[in-house]
Order: structure tokens, then sequence, then C-alpha cells
């Protein structure tokens, strides 16, 4: 038994450092561990937790990058109700029919399995697109700037121009950036279209895309975060100045001035969420940690719907207001009250969703 645990370390080892493709339809151990977890719907942690690990050591098992003691591995084939020949024998396989133990049968497995060229593929996909869709948002979020400050120059007498014509200017900039921001949307965003099922179901990844993941992840992890605190302090930062001149009984204008600085901000930090953190997730994605684990991915299945409809009301709810009251300088603060609003709303049904189903 201990010649056939070495034995299988070895070859552990090798498989990491060269990945070399598997002959037929073998299973190695790190594919039985996966194969028996998923069996009794275990997640990485609740198997950790039974052999008294750490999840990052489950992972590492079953991505090939370690192999488990001899002790971790008695103590699996009492868990799992397997023998450990199985465990251990690459030729020896379980047959999908009867539960036996037969050689060089199929795996049975209704998980997609995601190769090297996949990933790679999806990643590059994303530093290239995300960009483009971030600056979409960034439009979107910033298109009512120029009607604002438009406004503000005809209402403080600066600029000596009607308020009608002030409004007909700033509208036509805002739907010239929505315009720009769609056009980005359809022709950029479906690009990403064929990689949705990995950021929507639950999938398993050849040997080695867990190890290239991670590793990308440690390297990007610094601009990520430079990344994410940049925007957070953008998006409160922001508010100061409009606080601070509203508060102190500055003249109407430099306060319109101020709710323009504040929507520039955020557009800022909200093109860095999706175009710097976006690729962040991407790796996160692959991995199936943080907001892409199993259960999360079931959860968003299930609120894709309330999503479609709570935006579709709210984008009726605003043009109609805009359009009676004509005052698009001020109905635009619906986006940002909605977008408040929806993050509970998401966060209480999420609560109540079940993902044992």
């Amino acid at each position: 038994m201990f010649e056939q645990a070495t034995d299988v370390m070895t070859r552990g080892t090798k498989q990491h450092k060269n990945i070399p493709p598997r002959k037929g339809n073998k299973m190695i151990l790190a594919d039985k561990i996966i194969n028996e977890r998923k069996k009794n719907g275990w997640s990485q942690e609740e198997l950790a937790e039974m052999l008294d690990v750490s999840r990052q050591s489950v992972s590492k098992w079953e991505s090939a990058q370690s192999v488990p003691d001899l002790q971790k591995i008695l103590k699996m084939a009492e868990i799992f109700g397997v023998s450990t020949d199985y465990l251990l024998k690459d030729e020896i396989e379980p047959d999908t029919q009867t539960g036996s133990l037969t050689v060089d049968a199929e795996p049975a497995s209704i998980l997609r399995r995601v190769t090297m060229e996949e990933a790679n593929d999806f990643i590059s996909a994303r530093k290239k697109v995300l960009p483009k869709v971030a600056l979409g948002v960034f439009l979107c979020v910033t298109s009512p700037v120029i009607l604002i400050f438009m406004a503000g120059l005809s209402y403080s007498g600066i600029l000596k121009i009607s308020e009608s014509a002030a409004v007909a200017i700033g509208l036509i900039a805002l739907f010239a950036q929505i315009g720009i921001a769609v056009f980005l949307f359809i022709t950029h965003g479906g690009k990403l279209g064929k990689f949705n099922y990995l950021t929507e179901d639950v999938f398993e990844t050849e040997y080695g895309v867990d190890g290239m993941a991670k590793n990308k992840l440690a390297e990007y992890e610094p601009m990520n975060t430079r990344a994410l605190t940049a925007g957070v302090l953008m998006c409160i930062l922001g508010c100061v100045p409009l606080v601070v001149t509203s508060v102190l009984g500055f003249s109407p204008f430099v306060i319109i001035c101020m709710v323009c600085l504040l929507l520039l901000l955020i557009g800022c930090a909200v093109y860095l969420f999706i175009a710097v953190c976006g690729v962040a997730s991407s790796y996160k994605a692959l991995l199936q940690t943080d907001g892409f684990t199993p259960d999360e991915k079931i959860k968003n299945r299930k609120l894709d719907n309330l999503s479609r409809i709570y935006w579709l009301l709210i984008t009726v709810i605003y043009l109609a207001l805009s359009f009676t009251t004509q005052r698009w300088d001020l109905t635009w603060i619906i986006w940002a009250v909605s977008g408040v609003l929806f993050a509970l709303i998401r966060v209480v049904a999420a609560s109540f969703i079940r993902t044992d189903d």
C-alpha cells in the first residue's frame, strides 16, 4: 500500500510539471476525488472539513498540483465508501451502471470540462472586451452631465441662452452618449456570449487550468486592489464637495457643478470596476470562487427574471417622468436611487432562494 501511494505521489508531481495528456479514458487520483466529492454533493470546503485540511489543499489535490498523504487517502476511501485500490490505481474506474469497479470505463460526469485553450481564450476575450464595455457604461453614467451643466448655465444667467435651448443641447449630448454606449454593448458585449457557461454554469477544469488561474490571479491582485480602492474612494469622496457646497450655501451653479463632478467620478469608478476588476473576476470565474460558486450561479439564474423586470420598469418610469416634466436635469437621479434599491432587493430576494432544489 505504501508503495502504491508513493507511486501516485510521484506521478502527480510529474503531471503538475509537464501536464501530459491523459491516456485513453483513465482516471487518476485527482479525477476520482472530484468525481466522488461531487457524487456526494459536497463542496471543497465540506470535504476539507471532513479530512481536517484546508480548502486550498483539496483544490490542489483536484488540480493535480499536489497529492494527499497516505493517511488522507485512507480517510477519503472511508468517507467515499470506496477501496483504496480504486483511489490509487489509474486503471480502475467506477462502472456507471452498477457502481462496481471496472477497467477503463467511461467516467460518469455530466459537467463540462474546460480545457486550457478555452480558459486562455476566455481570459484574452475578457481583457479585450471589458474596457470597451466599461467605456459604454461610463458614457451611460455620465450622459446627464452636459444636460445638467447647460441647464445650470442657463438658470444662473452665466450663458445667455434660453432654458429650452440649453435642455435641447443637453438632450442631444445625452442621447448621443447613450447611442454610442449601446453600439459598444452590441458590437463588443456579444463577443463574450460564447463564454457565458463559464460564468453561469457549473463545470470542471482540466489539469493545469486551476493552477494557471491561481497564478495569474495572484499576479493581477495588486492591480485589482488598487483599482478597487481608487474606485471606492472616488464614489465616497465625490460626495464631499457636493455636501460641503450645499451646507455652506454656495450658489446653485456651484452645486450643479459639484453634481456633474460627482457623476464623472462615479463614471470613472465604474470604469475601473469593469475594465480592471472585471479581469480579476475572470480568473475567479475559472476557479469558481467568490461570486462564481455553484450556489451563487444558481441564485443568479433564478434572479435573472427579477432583474429584467425591475430595470424595464425603471426605464419606463424614467422616460415617463422625464417627458412629462421635461426636467431631464433632475430625473436622472432615478437611476442612482434605483441602483441602490436594486442592490437591496437583490440581497433580500437571494436570501429566500434555495440552491438545493
